[in-house]
């Protein structure tokens, strides 16, 4: 049965096809979406997916003050959409808590991302948590 950091990951990977691809949002989660028969989930990563599209600019906002000295341009690839996925869903899924939201990017982050990724993402995620109360 698919379990919601399956449905992360499935989300993560999605939105890097459509960030190193250059591929359609809407066609790369119909591709996507074909593994997973449990419709809730399939709603998940597709909120995770478009929701992320949606708010990059808020994102970005949002995350820019937190990455001292670096630019979200520079960041590695899965850094950057895991901080964005996070970020969306801190501000979107106040139902989801968000040490649940921190520790799944970070797991994502260590998976695949570098060596240092989980704690960058940890530090940024949870700064973003902590400092207006709504992130």
């Amino acid at each position: 049965m698919p379990s919601r950091r399956m449905a992360r990951e499935l989300a993560l990977q999605a939105l890097f096809s459509v960030e190193i691809g250059h591929r359609d949002p809407a066609e790369v989660l119909d591709e996507y979406l074909s593994t997973f028969s449990e419709s809730g989930h399939r709603l998940f990563v597709k909120d995770l997916v478009l929701g992320t599209l949606e708010h990059v600019g808020e994102s970005d906002d949002a995350i820019k003050p937190l990455l001292e000295g670096w630019t979200i341009e520079r960041l590695p690839t899965i850094d950057r959409l895991l901080l964005r996925m996070g970020t969306f869903e801190l501000k979107h899924h106040p139902e989801t808590p968000r040490p649940v939201i921190i520790n799944e990017a970070v797991e994502l982050a260590k998976r695949f991302s570098t060596e240092d990724s989980g704690r960058f993402v940890n530090g940024v995620l949870s700064a973003l948590s902590k400092g207006n109360g709504h992130a």
